[in-house]
């Protein structure tokens, strides 16, 4: 049975509001370690037929990055481009860009959704990581691991067949396949948390399990254990607490549970969290990596480790 509804609250780790007027946040990450990324764009690009997320543009964008380390904010800006991009990671001294859908048109002719820059924002290289992309994380050792939606592992956009159809892989830092998921049924993706290179956990549909890689791309040995959560698009962990985003229901509730029996989460505890003015935090753009929670929310950013949770409750 659930617990009663639990309110922590959380104080703002830093206040956005001088850096991203005339911006749109597209997304706030966590870096492999405790540096915080934030991506903006000037103008989100309309959907084609209102339906479709464009890959490449009709009309050239400014990005903007911010890179939080220790309270400092270091801005990078990159003005016309092409690209409809999505995520942002440190890869190792440099930065890369993922956009979530990209196109195939024929024989080696397709866009090249994975943009390497360096911290001035000078374009390095481009690769591809394929269609459907809805989870990225890199190591610190510049391994890329991406989990794809369904449209990326079933095919659209001209893939067939397409590259994310195993739901989960891992790349190197030019674009080369380290790993290619053969265990799990992935239909979907719906988490993703690379704590390090020999520690990675992964949540699909649909069998709804947590999927967990130890050994790294060399040699990967797999555990599955059984959240007994549904719907699930985000979690964090410290390998015994974890913290699970509600499903699909209350997106913005959190779920609470302990991994007290081999293979098997027990207990839920309900829980919400509060910003500085009590006001309950929307998760709408939030993160999830290793122990750590990151949420934005009117122009803060608020952070939260699973032991902050433990000790409330």
């Amino acid at each position: 049975m659930s617990k009663t509804n639990i309110k922590v609250q959380l104080q703002p780790t830093i206040d956005l509001t001088g850096y991203i007027e005339g911006y749109t946040i597209q997304s706030v990450r966590l870096g492999p370690d405790q540096r915080i990324f934030v991506l903006l764009i000037d103008r989100i690009p309309d959907r084609i037929k209102g339906m479709f997320v464009q890959a490449s543009l009709n009309a050239p964008r400014t990005y903007k990055i911010l890179i939080i380390d220790e309270g400092q904010i270091h801005e990078v800006v990159l003005t016309n481009q092409s690209f409809h991009y999505h995520e942002i990671q440190p890869l190792q001294d440099q930065l890369l860009l993922v956009g979530a859908r990209c196109h195939y048109y024929g024989h080696n002719r397709y866009d090249l959704n994975a943009r390497v820059c360096d911290r001035y924002g000078h374009v390095l290289h481009d690769f591809l990581l394929g269609d459907g992309i809805e989870h990225v994380q890199v190591t610190s050792e510049g391994t890329i691991w991406t989990g794809y939606f369904d449209e990326g592992i079933f095919g659209n956009y001209g893939w067939n067949p397409p590259v994310g159809q195993a739901g989960l892989l891992a790349w190197d830092a030019q674009g080369n396949r380290l790993y290619t998921n053969d265990q799990a049924d992935i239909m979907d993706c719906y988490a993703l948390n690379v704590v390090s290179d020999e520690d990675i956990w992964f949540y699909y549909y649909t069998d709804f399990m947590l999927g967990h890689i130890t050994g790294g791309t060399a040699n990967p040995q797999l555990e599955w254990i059984n959240p007994q959560i549904s719907g699930s698009s985000g979690f964090c962990t410290d390998g015994y607490h974890f913290l699970f985003r509600g499903g699909y229901n209350d997106s913005n509730q959190l779920f609470f549970k302990k991994r007290e029996q081999p293979g098997r989460l027990t207990g839920k505890t309900s829980i919400r969290l509060q910003g500085a003015n009590h006001q309950l935090l929307d998760l709408a753009y939030s993160d999830f990596r290793r122990d750590q929670i990151l949420i934005y929310s009117d122009n803060m950013l608020y952070t939260a480790a699973i032991q902050d949770i433990v000790q409330v409750i």
